[in-house]
Protein backbone atom coordinates (compact mmCIF):
# COMPACT_ATOMS: atom_id res chain seq x y z
CA UNK A 1 0.00 0.00 0.00
CA UNK A 2 1.49 3.34 -0.97
CA UNK A 3 0.86 6.86 1.26
CA UNK A 4 2.08 10.44 1.12
CA UNK A 5 3.30 11.78 4.36
CA UNK A 6 2.52 15.57 3.90
CA UNK A 7 2.28 18.32 6.72
CA UNK A 8 0.69 21.86 7.30
CA UNK A 9 3.03 24.06 9.13
CA UNK A 10 4.10 20.84 11.13
CA UNK A 11 0.78 19.43 11.89
CA UNK A 12 1.81 16.23 9.92
CA UNK A 13 -0.59 12.96 8.52
CA UNK A 14 -0.03 10.57 6.35
CA UNK A 15 -2.46 10.18 3.35
CA UNK A 16 -3.61 7.07 1.52
CA UNK A 17 -5.34 7.56 -2.07
CA UNK A 18 -8.66 5.45 -1.80
CA UNK A 19 -9.16 5.64 -5.44
CA UNK A 20 -6.66 3.34 -5.76
CA UNK A 21 -5.78 1.96 -2.53
CA UNK A 22 -8.28 -0.09 -0.05
CA UNK A 23 -8.25 0.45 3.89
CA UNK A 24 -10.13 -2.34 5.54
CA UNK A 25 -8.99 -0.91 9.38
CA UNK A 26 -8.43 2.68 9.32
CA UNK A 27 -8.71 3.11 13.00
CA UNK A 28 -5.82 0.83 13.86
CA UNK A 29 -3.76 1.85 10.97
CA UNK A 30 -4.16 5.41 12.46
CA UNK A 31 -2.25 4.04 15.30
CA UNK A 32 0.58 2.02 13.59
CA UNK A 33 1.45 5.04 11.18
CA UNK A 34 1.17 7.49 13.49
CA UNK A 35 3.84 6.07 15.54
CA UNK A 36 6.89 8.23 15.63
CA UNK A 37 9.47 4.86 16.24
CA UNK A 38 7.32 1.79 14.73
CA UNK A 39 5.52 3.87 12.17
CA UNK A 40 6.07 7.07 9.86
CA UNK A 41 5.01 9.31 12.62
CA UNK A 42 2.11 11.83 11.89
CA UNK A 43 -0.76 13.36 13.89
CA UNK A 44 -3.39 11.01 12.12
CA UNK A 45 -4.01 9.18 8.63
CA UNK A 46 -6.39 11.12 6.12
CA UNK A 47 -8.25 8.76 3.56
CA UNK A 48 -9.03 9.84 -0.11
CA UNK A 49 -12.00 8.90 -1.95
CA UNK A 50 -14.18 9.50 -4.82
CA UNK A 51 -17.52 12.07 -3.54
CA UNK A 52 -20.55 11.97 -5.02
CA UNK A 53 -21.16 15.56 -3.73
CA UNK A 54 -18.26 16.86 -4.06
CA UNK A 55 -14.92 16.30 -6.46
CA UNK A 56 -13.34 14.72 -3.13
CA UNK A 57 -14.24 13.17 -0.22
CA UNK A 58 -11.71 12.93 3.18
CA UNK A 59 -12.02 10.95 6.41
CA UNK A 60 -9.39 11.68 9.42
CA UNK A 61 -8.11 9.58 12.04
CA UNK A 62 -6.31 10.84 14.98
CA UNK A 63 -3.35 9.64 16.04
CA UNK A 64 -5.02 7.48 18.98
CA UNK A 65 -7.46 5.70 15.63
CA UNK A 66 -10.25 7.68 17.03
CA UNK A 67 -12.66 10.10 13.86
CA UNK A 68 -11.51 13.22 13.31
CA UNK A 69 -14.53 15.54 12.66
CA UNK A 70 -12.30 18.10 10.05
CA UNK A 71 -8.39 19.82 10.00
CA UNK A 72 -8.06 22.36 8.54
CA UNK A 73 -4.51 21.74 7.90
CA UNK A 74 -4.71 18.39 6.37
CA UNK A 75 -7.82 19.80 4.34
CA UNK A 76 -4.73 22.10 2.82
CA UNK A 77 -2.86 19.45 2.63
CA UNK A 78 -5.54 17.26 0.75
CA UNK A 79 -5.76 20.13 -1.89
CA UNK A 80 -2.15 20.07 -2.68
CA UNK A 81 -2.08 16.38 -2.58
CA UNK A 82 -5.01 15.91 -5.75
CA UNK A 83 -3.78 18.75 -7.41
CA UNK A 84 -0.06 18.24 -7.50
CA UNK A 85 -0.54 14.24 -8.31
CA UNK A 86 -2.91 14.71 -11.02
CA UNK A 87 -6.72 13.53 -10.03
CA UNK A 88 -7.62 17.19 -11.02
CA UNK A 89 -6.52 20.34 -12.95
CA UNK A 90 -8.99 22.53 -11.15
CA UNK A 91 -7.64 25.53 -8.83
CA UNK A 92 -10.77 25.69 -7.04
CA UNK A 93 -12.46 21.84 -5.76
CA UNK A 94 -15.23 20.95 -3.09
CA UNK A 95 -14.06 18.65 -0.50
CA UNK A 96 -16.64 16.33 1.10
CA UNK A 97 -16.08 15.89 5.05
CA UNK A 98 -18.60 14.52 7.96
CA UNK A 99 -19.29 17.85 8.80
CA UNK A 100 -19.89 18.98 5.77
CA UNK A 101 -18.80 20.55 2.08
CA UNK A 102 -15.49 22.59 2.25
CA UNK A 103 -14.58 24.58 -0.79
CA UNK A 104 -10.75 25.07 -1.32
CA UNK A 105 -8.75 27.55 -3.38
CA UNK A 106 -5.46 26.50 -4.51
CA UNK A 107 -3.03 29.18 -4.76
CA UNK A 108 -0.17 27.59 -7.82
CA UNK A 109 3.31 28.35 -8.62
CA UNK A 110 5.62 26.30 -11.61
CA UNK A 111 2.59 23.77 -11.75
CA UNK A 112 2.68 23.02 -7.82
CA UNK A 113 0.32 24.13 -4.95
CA UNK A 114 2.23 26.45 -2.86
CA UNK A 115 -0.89 28.18 -0.79
CA UNK A 116 -4.46 26.92 0.16
CA UNK A 117 -7.47 29.10 1.12
CA UNK A 118 -10.15 27.28 2.55
CA UNK A 119 -13.51 27.60 3.34
CA UNK A 120 -13.84 26.39 6.80
CA UNK A 121 -17.65 27.15 6.97
CA UNK A 122 -19.93 29.19 9.50
CA UNK A 123 -18.42 28.93 13.49
CA UNK A 124 -20.97 27.79 15.87
CA UNK A 125 -21.52 29.29 19.48
CA UNK A 126 -23.96 27.34 21.02
CA UNK A 127 -22.49 25.67 23.91
CA UNK A 128 -25.24 22.52 23.11
CA UNK A 129 -23.84 22.30 19.69
CA UNK A 130 -20.64 22.34 19.97
CA UNK A 131 -21.15 20.49 23.43
CA UNK A 132 -20.25 22.30 26.43
CA UNK A 133 -22.42 21.61 29.63
CA UNK A 134 -22.84 25.00 30.31
CA UNK A 135 -26.02 26.70 30.41
CA UNK A 136 -26.40 30.30 27.71
CA UNK A 137 -26.96 30.85 24.04
CA UNK A 138 -22.72 31.81 23.76
CA UNK A 139 -19.85 31.04 26.16
CA UNK A 140 -17.52 34.05 26.17
CA UNK A 141 -14.78 33.96 29.24
CA UNK A 142 -16.71 31.80 31.30
CA UNK A 143 -15.05 30.68 34.22
CA UNK A 144 -14.69 26.42 34.80
CA UNK A 145 -11.83 24.88 37.35
CA UNK A 146 -9.55 22.61 35.84
CA UNK A 147 -6.62 20.73 37.76
CA UNK A 148 -7.64 23.13 41.03
CA UNK A 149 -6.96 26.10 38.72
CA UNK A 150 -9.86 28.78 37.17
CA UNK A 151 -9.60 29.40 33.54
CA UNK A 152 -11.70 31.17 31.43
CA UNK A 153 -13.30 29.25 28.36
CA UNK A 154 -14.63 31.07 25.16
CA UNK A 155 -16.53 27.85 23.21
CA UNK A 156 -16.16 27.50 19.36
CA UNK A 157 -17.07 24.50 17.02
CA UNK A 158 -15.56 24.51 13.39
CA UNK A 159 -17.22 21.37 12.86
CA UNK A 160 -15.16 19.95 16.25
CA UNK A 161 -15.13 21.13 19.63
CA UNK A 162 -13.01 23.97 20.77
CA UNK A 163 -12.32 25.91 23.94
CA UNK A 164 -9.89 28.89 23.95
CA UNK A 165 -8.24 30.46 27.12
CA UNK A 166 -6.31 33.78 26.95
CA UNK A 167 -3.17 34.00 29.06
CA UNK A 168 -3.45 37.37 30.46
CA UNK A 169 -6.84 37.07 31.89
CA UNK A 170 -5.09 34.82 34.41
CA UNK A 171 -2.58 36.62 37.06
CA UNK A 172 -0.43 33.89 37.04
CA UNK A 173 0.05 33.65 33.43
CA UNK A 174 0.90 37.51 33.06
CA UNK A 175 5.20 36.75 31.90
CA UNK A 176 3.94 36.39 27.98
CA UNK A 177 7.15 33.72 28.18
CA UNK A 178 4.76 31.61 30.45
CA UNK A 179 3.39 30.48 26.29
CA UNK A 180 6.48 28.66 25.94
CA UNK A 181 6.68 27.61 29.96
CA UNK A 182 3.20 26.24 30.18
CA UNK A 183 2.46 22.96 31.35
CA UNK A 184 0.58 22.09 28.09
CA UNK A 185 1.37 17.94 29.06
CA UNK A 186 -0.05 18.26 31.92
CA UNK A 187 -3.03 20.75 31.51
CA UNK A 188 -3.62 19.70 27.75
CA UNK A 189 -5.42 15.83 29.10
CA UNK A 190 -7.56 17.57 31.79
CA UNK A 191 -9.32 19.68 28.93
CA UNK A 192 -9.88 17.54 26.79
CA UNK A 193 -11.26 14.84 29.05
CA UNK A 194 -13.13 17.67 31.45
CA UNK A 195 -16.80 16.42 33.14
CA UNK A 196 -17.99 19.63 31.17
CA UNK A 197 -17.14 18.37 27.22
CA UNK A 198 -18.79 15.20 26.49
CA UNK A 199 -17.20 14.41 23.28
CA UNK A 200 -13.87 15.74 24.73
CA UNK A 201 -12.61 19.12 23.47
CA UNK A 202 -9.64 20.52 21.51
CA UNK A 203 -7.83 23.55 23.69
CA UNK A 204 -5.67 26.72 22.79
CA UNK A 205 -3.87 29.07 25.22
CA UNK A 206 -3.63 32.52 23.54
CA UNK A 207 -1.34 35.16 24.08
CA UNK A 208 -2.44 38.44 22.37
CA UNK A 209 0.56 40.36 20.75
CA UNK A 210 -1.38 42.98 19.15
CA UNK A 211 -4.93 43.75 16.87
CA UNK A 212 -3.34 41.62 14.11
CA UNK A 213 -1.28 38.79 15.67
CA UNK A 214 -1.46 36.18 18.50
CA UNK A 215 0.46 33.23 19.36
CA UNK A 216 -1.02 29.92 20.23
CA UNK A 217 -0.68 26.19 21.19
CA UNK A 218 -2.92 23.64 20.87
CA UNK A 219 -3.95 20.65 22.40
CA UNK A 220 -5.78 18.61 20.15
CA UNK A 221 -8.25 15.47 21.37
CA UNK A 222 -7.17 12.46 20.21
CA UNK A 223 -3.77 13.58 19.44
CA UNK A 224 -1.90 15.75 22.61
CA UNK A 225 -0.34 18.56 21.80
CA UNK A 226 0.49 19.53 18.05
CA UNK A 227 2.23 22.18 15.99
CA UNK A 228 -0.78 23.24 14.89
CA UNK A 229 -4.44 23.17 14.00
CA UNK A 230 -6.41 25.03 11.65
CA UNK A 231 -9.81 24.38 12.95
CA UNK A 232 -7.78 25.65 16.69
CA UNK A 233 -6.48 28.81 14.87
CA UNK A 234 -9.77 29.78 13.21
CA UNK A 235 -11.91 28.94 16.66
CA UNK A 236 -8.75 31.57 18.11
CA UNK A 237 -9.82 34.17 16.00
CA UNK A 238 -13.03 34.01 16.36
CA UNK A 239 -12.81 34.20 20.58
CA UNK A 240 -10.38 37.05 20.26
CA UNK A 241 -12.95 38.71 17.71
CA UNK A 242 -15.53 37.97 20.04
CA UNK A 243 -13.97 39.37 23.31
CA UNK A 244 -12.61 42.04 21.20
CA UNK A 245 -8.77 41.58 21.70
CA UNK A 246 -8.07 41.44 18.00
CA UNK A 247 -9.52 42.34 14.54
CA UNK A 248 -11.77 39.88 12.55
CA UNK A 249 -8.50 39.52 10.21
CA UNK A 250 -5.77 37.80 12.68
CA UNK A 251 -2.42 36.63 11.79
CA UNK A 252 -2.29 33.16 14.16
CA UNK A 253 0.93 32.00 14.87
CA UNK A 254 1.56 28.59 16.09
CA UNK A 255 4.63 26.46 16.68
CA UNK A 256 4.50 24.86 13.29
CA UNK A 257 4.11 28.57 11.48
CA UNK A 258 1.74 31.07 11.14
CA UNK A 259 -2.22 30.94 9.37
CA UNK A 260 -4.27 33.95 8.21
CA UNK A 261 -7.94 33.78 9.51
CA UNK A 262 -10.61 35.48 8.25
CA UNK A 263 -13.80 35.99 9.90
CA UNK A 264 -16.26 37.24 7.18
CA UNK A 265 -18.78 38.22 9.49
CA UNK A 266 -21.57 39.44 6.55
CA UNK A 267 -21.57 35.73 5.41
CA UNK A 268 -20.59 34.49 8.99
CA UNK A 269 -17.97 32.25 7.14
CA UNK A 270 -14.05 31.97 8.43
CA UNK A 271 -11.28 31.59 5.52
CA UNK A 272 -8.16 30.00 6.64
CA UNK A 273 -5.09 30.48 4.28
CA UNK A 274 -1.71 28.75 4.90
CA UNK A 275 1.11 26.72 3.12
CA UNK A 276 1.18 22.76 2.68
CA UNK A 277 3.98 20.54 2.03
CA UNK A 278 4.21 17.23 0.45
CA UNK A 279 7.20 15.90 2.41
CA UNK A 280 7.52 12.33 0.93
CA UNK A 281 6.18 9.23 -1.00
CA UNK A 282 6.67 5.89 0.16
CA UNK A 283 5.27 2.25 0.31
CA UNK A 284 4.28 -0.21 3.44
CA UNK A 285 6.03 -3.72 2.85
CA UNK A 286 6.37 -5.72 5.56
CA UNK A 287 3.35 -3.83 7.72
CA UNK A 288 4.16 -2.94 11.16
CA UNK A 289 5.21 -4.49 14.43
CA UNK A 290 2.59 -4.95 17.27
CA UNK A 291 3.32 -2.02 19.95
CA UNK A 292 0.99 -3.11 22.21
CA UNK A 293 1.90 -4.32 25.38
CA UNK A 294 0.19 -7.57 26.14
CA UNK A 295 -2.30 -7.98 28.47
Amino acid sequence: MKFTKMQGIGNDYVFINCFVEAVENPEELAIQVSNRHFGVGADGLVLIYPSEVADFKMEIYNSDGSNGELCGNSTRCLGKYVFDVGLTSKRKITVETCVGIRTLNLIVDSRKVVQVKVDMGSPVLNPKQIPIKMEGEIIIGQPIQVGGETYKITGVSMGNPHVVVFLHEMECFLNKQYLKMLPLEKIGPLFEHHKLFPKRMNAEFVEIVDRKNVKVRVWERGSGETMASGTGACAVAVACALNDFTDDVVNVHLLGGKLLIEWDRDENIIYMTGPAVRVFDGEFVDGFVNTKIPG
